[in-house]
């Protein structure tokens, strides 16, 4: 089985994605492999500046068009200095969110600007994962986990469920543009039922 494969995961909030994350990252490193586990926005001191403003207060505190910026500004510093160094030591790179989700939430959250997402996407990062999780869930299951952490990453989740609703779609079509990366994974199961299965789709792709 090789390393050096980028892995990311997708999914509407309280989908489940980053624990399923976060298990993965476990399960291979515990079977021997070399597993860089990160999270976008963040994943280095720079995008982890960017994510407070990103995440954090009021739902109409950014346009759609500044938040790509702002996402887009901690992608490449998240990329520059951790994601593609740790690939050119062959390391696995399991990631909790990626360009996929600025082209579903900034993409289509207000109008259609998915044409702006790809061009900065192309000019600005240029890489796609090896293999994408999407962890599906039905929106106002994942609505009411998400608020119910009661933490202060809340701004996206404060748009409401009917976001959420639309979010999903957006994912369900994005695993049917991208079918060669994208797998999808019903999330409204067991934690244990979904890491299994994830587990085994990633040691499938990576032998």
């Amino acid at each position: 089985m090789q390393d050096g494969l980028f892995i990311t995961f997708e999914g509407i909030d309280g989908s489940g994605k980053s624990t399923q994350a976060r298990l993965l990252a476990e399960t291979l490193r515990a079977e021997g492999h070399n597993v860089i586990h990160t999270r976008e926005p963040g994943g280095s001191p720079g995008a982890e500046e960017i994510r407070a403003l990103v995440l954090e207060g009021d739902p109409d505190r950014w346009s759609a068009e500044t938040e790509l910026l702002l996402f887009t500004a901690a992608r490449r510093d998240h990329l520059e200095r951790l994601i593609e160094p740790a690939l050119a030591e062959g390391k696995t790179v399991i990631c909790d969110r990626f360009a996929d989700s600025t082209r579903i939430y900034q993409g289509s959250r207000s109008g259609n600007k998915r044409a702006q997402v790809d061009a900065l996407h192309d000019l600005m990062i240029g890489r796609e994962p090896d293999l994408t999780f999407i962890i599906d869930m039905d929106p106002n299951t994942g609505h009411a986990r998400a608020k119910g952490r009661g933490g202060t990453e809340e701004r996206f989740e404060d748009f409401g469920a009917e976001l959420q609703a639309k979010m999903r779609e957006g994912f369900l079509d994005l695993a049917l543009e991208f079918a060669d990366r994208c797998v999808v994974v019903d999330g409204a199961r067991s934690i244990d039922e979904v890491a299994k299965d994830v587990a085994h789709i990633a040691r499938t792709r990576m032998s």
